[in-house]
């Protein structure tokens, strides 16, 4: 029997008079795996063995590790990459290297300086620097000295965009006042240099009425240097993303600063020069409102919101007020003045039929609390709506259906349950054939993604929680064409004593927000970043990608959406801290790839996304404001859109009812002049 140690139990007895195992006679059976602590050594080692490899003969079966012996338990561990391995960065950056794309390299190795701090970063440079400079060298005009200099610049303005500097790493044989210079002038070049594709500037002609009178109003103030603060309001498909495009091209085409950002990663990398709010203003993410936010004006970062000329925030409904409210201290001390937003022009946008600010632990009226809705601030924001629906040209009885869901107007029938069209209704008629029933139709025929995966991946099932989106994803990677590959994490407690009493307990648990210990993929599987690498060249949390190679340290992966679609990157395994205690009650770090499969999502996660099919599996009913809207609204048609209902007891027969979670106070505050 092909079996783990800690499966034994389930079929075999221990006798401890003849020490021997034996067949267990009785079915049920509670076993339990002695613990072991990483200061006895090879018996802990021995011990990680026993829970990871199958079917084991002997002891030297178990120093075998793909045909070759080690002579310790710990030899072997480490080459399974159960353990911390000295060299693993080594054997990470040697395994990228392999595929010889330089500037990927350069951003990697840049990615394991931020995230790893290695003990000898200096020697790593001097072994894997070759890799990194072939596109330099392949032009062939550079000397040896300035393709040096390149390479550290290119690496130095990586880290400088997450708060680091090449300094901080002291690599010994780069100079170092070789980045010395003014880091303002470089950021501020960074944003001049912000491409300005012709597309964007033609869309200015393009506008509709709606799109053209808020266009007029807000380039009027930005170029009278007056103050004024905006909000964009409209549903998706209303043209508030090509709205942004066209003011942020317009402006920096005149050669003037224009910062974009929104609340999501995702949502940030559909505008040129995107970053997530957080990242661009360095404004703490548990910040509560009672802390007063400054930085100094000495900074690059106060520097260059001064010089900004527009400011653009999306996805301002997922935002907690508090953030916002530090935005405008910051901007209001930086500029000495007590307008809004220290009489800047900025431009909020989005949608408060869509999910409001995740409150952990909180109730209604704490989520309520935490929109920018229920801000004193937001009365000093104009309006601009978007009336004019782009998609509802496709389909409009979906687009009027879908604002009466958002706007908690479709009719109620069973308490707080609404009837979903029957156009769009999958009928339920057992668990797991209905569940089996919606993954065919979402996904026909898997091997698609193989010969064309960007074709497929607009295709996704959506459930409001992570139990249902992990079976769903477990279901389609055993579908999936290709053969099966499992990364095992690393958790370690962060108090070192307690290592060997919770290692099992970590093992087990996936936690919202962090990989699960065993990861598993195959090649050309579409996979969801879970962290904010590098969100300027759009890997950020919730973008999605193919995976094009599977190394053991590390996965080589294609960009498939958004404003960076095509763009190839390497991902190694990172250190993720567990959440809050109420999450999990044992602070410990994972490291693991941060990536999941993402056949399907969370309702949540797809915010921002937009889809060509969606199936929306409901066996339980949504649960928080705007989740329903959210599901259903990422398709353009009602067609392209399939629902499964599961009903709440085996005789309930009625399967086209479901929850519609609308916070009416939210919408009532976001629509008060």
């Amino acid at each position: 029997m092909n079996l783990l140690y800690r499966e034994f139990p389930q079929y075999f007895v221990w006798d401890t008079k003849d020490k021997i195992w034996g067949t267990r006679k009785r079915g049920t059976v509670v076993g339990r795996i002695a613990n072991a602590s990483p200061v006895e050594g090879e018996r802990y080692y021995l011990r990680i063995l026993l829970q990871n490899i199958r079917g084991p003969t002997s002891f030297d079966s178990l120093k075998t590790i793909q045909g070759k012996y080690h002579d310790t338990f710990r030899d072997a561990a480490a080459s399974l990459g159960l353990l911390d391995s000295d060299n693993s960065l080594e054997e990470c950056l040697e395994e990228a290297s392999q595929y010889q794309m330089p500037y990927s390299l350069r951003r990697f190795f840049s990615t394991i300086l931020m995230y790893y701090s290695p003990a000898n970063p200096t020697k790593l440079w001097e072994k894997f620097k070759p890799h990194m400079s072939e596109d330099f060298r392949r032009q062939g005009y550079l000397s040896e000295h300035e393709i040096e200099i390149k390479k550290l610049e290119g690496i130095n303005e990586f880290l400088e965009t997450l708060g680091k500097s090449l300094k901080e790493f002291h690599l010994s044989s780069v100079p170092m006042n070789l980045f010395d210079s003014d880091k303002f002038t470089k950021e501020y070049n960074h944003e001049r240099k912000i491409e300005v594709s012709e597309a964007d500037l033609l869309s200015i002609e393009k506008l509709n009425d709606d799109q053209r009178h808020a266009f007029n109003i807000i380039t009027e103030k930005i170029y009278s240097s007056s103050s004024g603060t905006y909000f964009i309001d409209g549903p998706g498909g209303s043209g508030k993303t090509f709205l942004y495009r066209a003011l942020l091209a317009d402006v920096r085409s005149r050669g003037y600063i224009a910062l974009a950002v929104a609340t999501s990663g995702v949502a940030a990398a559909l505008l040129p020069g995107g970053r997530t709010a957080h990242s661009r203003f360095k404004i703490p993410i548990d910040i509560d409102g009672k802390t007063k936010c400054k930085i100094s004006k000495q900074t690059t970062l106060a520097k260059l919101l001064l010089s900004a000329k527009l400011i653009i925030w999306d996805e301002i409904s997922m935002a907690r007020r508090q953030i916002i409210e530090a935005l405008d201290d910051i901007l209001q001390d930086l500029t000495d003045c007590d307008n809004p937003f220290g009489g800047k022009v900025v431009v909020f946008g989005g949608d408060y039929r869509q999910i409001a600010p995740v409150v952990v632990g909180g109730k209604k009226e704490d989520t309520i609390d935490a929109s920018f809705a229920s801000s004193l601030l937001s009365r000093n924001v104009n309006k601009l709506s978007l009336r004019e629906n782009m998609r509802a040209k496709d389909d409009p009885m979906f687009t009027e259906f879908l604002m009466r869901v958002g706007n908690g107007t479709e009719t109620h029938v069973l308490d707080d349950r609404i009837e979903i069209p029957n156009n769009m209704i999958l009928p339920f008629v057992e668990s797991h054939k209905s569940l089996c029933d919606l993954i065919d139709l979402v996904f026909p025929c898997l091997d698609l993604f193989l010969t064309n995966p960007l074709l497929v991946i607009n295709r996704s099932i959506l459930a409001p929680k992570n139990d249902c989106v992990d079976e769903i994803n477990e279901i389609l990677i055993d579908k999936f064409p290709g053969e099966l590959k499992h990364f095992v994490s690393l958790d370690k407690t962060r108090d070192p004593s307690l290592q060997g009493q919770y290692e099992d307990f970590l093992n087990s648990i996936t936690i919202s927000g962090l990989p699960p210990h065993i990861l598993t993929l195959k090649v050309g599987c579409p996979i969801m970043l879970l962290r904010n690498i590098n969100p300027i060249e759009g890997l950020c949390n919730g973008t999605r990608l193919i995976c094009r190679g599977l190394g053991e340290k590390v996965i080589h992966a294609e960009i498939a959406t958004g404003h960076f679609k095509g763009k190839q990157t390497f991902i190694p395994k990172i250190p993720l801290e567990s959440p809050d205690k109420r999450q999990c009650p044992i602070p410990f770090t994972r490291t693991q790839f941060p990536v999941k499969p993402c056949f399907a999502m969370t309702i949540n996660k797809a915010q921002g996304q937009t889809l060509d099919f969606v199936g929306v599996y409901l066996r339980e009913p949504v649960f928080s404001h705007g989740q329903l809207y959210v599901a259903l609204s990422r398709a353009k048609t009602g067609n392209s859109v399939k629902v499964l209902i599961q009903p709440p007891t085996i005789e309930d027969k009625v399967v086209t009812f479901t929850r519609n979670g609308v916070y009416k106070e939210i919408l009532y505050l976001a629509n008060q002049e």
